[in-house]
């Protein structure tokens, strides 16, 4: 949203009579409290965790670890080995776990 920095700015007390002028108005229309929402619809997109997805499928391709990859023995993702920060005592950690 733009902004008319050259525009006159109102008081505080305009501003207080803007807001008393709106909630007059607001009172006066009897829908404005109301929500324009079908819940039957509302309902059938929400879904609840745990939901049934075994008609579900996936489609991401999932490759080996390759030979310049190792496994964080702390977080147990895959990484570059130029994401490795020590190799001491045989456990291979990222340099995300060892900060």
């Amino acid at each position: 949203m733009a902004t008319d920095y050259d525009a006159p700015r109102k008081t505080e007390e305009e501003l207080n009579e803007d807001s008393l002028e709106e909630l007059k108005a607001r009172r006066l229309d009897k829908n404005s409290g109301k929500v324009d929402e079908d819940e039957v619809e509302a309902a059938e997109t929400f879904e609840l965790p745990g939901a049934d997805l075994s008609h579900e499928e996936l489609s991401v391709q999932v490759l080996p670890r390759q030979e310049d990859e190792f496994t964080c023995s702390s977080c147990f993702l895959v990484h570059h080995r130029s994401q490795l920060a020590s190799d001491k005592s045989g456990q291979l950690i990222c340099t995300d776990c060892a900060a």
